[in-house]
Order: C-alpha cells, then structure tokens, then sequence
C-alpha cells in the first residue's frame, strides 16, 4: 500500500479527495483536453517553418508528380484517384493540407509578432535609457565646461603673476630709494650732531 502525501501541518492526505479549505474547479461545458500554448506555438513555428523551405517544395512536387504518374499509367483496377475524375482525392488533400497550413502559419506569425513586441518595448525602454543617460552626461559636460570658464588657465595666471612681478620690480626702485632715506633719517637721529658751541 502506497503512503499518502505528507500535508504541510504533517497530517496524511489523498490526493484524490478533494482540499475543503480551497474552492473548487468548476468545469463546464464538455471536457476539452487542455494544452500548453507555449508547446503549441513551438509546434507551429517549427512546421510553418518547414512549409516555407524548398525541401518541402522539393517534397511535396515528387509526391504529386507520383500521385499523377501513379493514377495515370496505373491499370484502371489498381488506380484510386483516377484521371477520370481529374484527381478529386489529390486535390481534397491539396486543399486539406492548405487549411491546415494556413492557421498554422498564422499562428507562427502571431508569436512572432509578439516576440517583436516584447523585443520592441525592451529596445524602446533601452533607448530611453540611453536617452536619458546621453542627456545626464550633455548637463555634467555643460557644467565642467561652465566650471572650467570661471577656472584660471596657466595662460592667465601666467600673464597676472607676470604683471604682479612688474609692478613689485617697479615699486623696488621707489621702496628702496625711501629705504635709503629712512637709514639716513634715523642714523642721524641715533647719532647726536656734535654742538659747536
């Protein structure tokens, strides 16, 4: 006998009997087999994928070249769609093989268009970013170039020490003749005049 299932607050249960603390599935209708839409967009991708190769051109032309061949040498007893009845089955499955190939196609072209949609709102998202960014990094060059406007350049400073220099070279000469004089100034004051008297 097979144990049952262990339940998260460690009671047994079967997987048959129906959970009361959760609701029900209501099922109406007939019961239609489900199926996984991924899987069956894959399938249809990958036939239509095969109906648009020349392999499947190649295909299908040999089987209808013997399909004719066949029904028209074929002797009339051995025959199943015959030349008589211009080739009735070939074209029920002709025409069968096209309704079935056409919603197959469209299928894989809606998940296609999907994809491009997904594809297309993440391109966008990255754009906007990249917009974003371009702008963002247009501002902070903006503001260097304005911070480097109000920056002194080598040239400038060069030019500003270079006058300073000449205007402390031109005041040496003035600054040193007052100097002179001051010492003279104040060697007579420490040297007291001799009286003649």
């Amino acid at each position: 006998m097979s144990e049952l299932p262990v339940a998260r607050d460690g009671s047994r249960q079967d997987r048959r009997r129906p959970r009361l603390d959760q609701p029900q599935d209501v099922k109406r209708g007939i019961g239609l087999p489900q199926y996984n839409p991924d899987s069956m967009g894959r399938v249809s991708e990958r036939v239509a994928r095969f109906l648009g190769t020349w392999r499947f051109i190649g295909y299908m032309s040999l089987f209808i070249a013997a399909w004719i061949f066949y029904n028209a040498v074929a002797p009339h007893g051995w025959t199943f769609d015959s030349y008589s009845n211009k080739f009735t089955l070939l074209t029920l499955l002709l025409s069968l093989q096209a309704s079935y190939a056409a919603p197959l196609i469209l299928l894989a072209q809606n998940r296609q268009a999907d994809r491009d949609r997904v594809q297309y709102d993440q391109d966008r998202a990255l754009s906007e970013r990249a917009v974003a960014d371009t702008e963002y990094l247009t501002r902070e060059l903006a503001a260097v170039r304005v911070a480097l406007g109000e920056v002194a350049t080598r040239d400038f400073v060069r030019s500003e020490l270079r006058d300073l220099l000449e205007e402390l070279e031109e005041r040496a000469p003035r600054a040193k003749g007052k100097k002179s004089g001051k010492d003279k100034g104040h060697d007579a004051e420490a040297e007291p005049e001799p009286d003649a008297g």
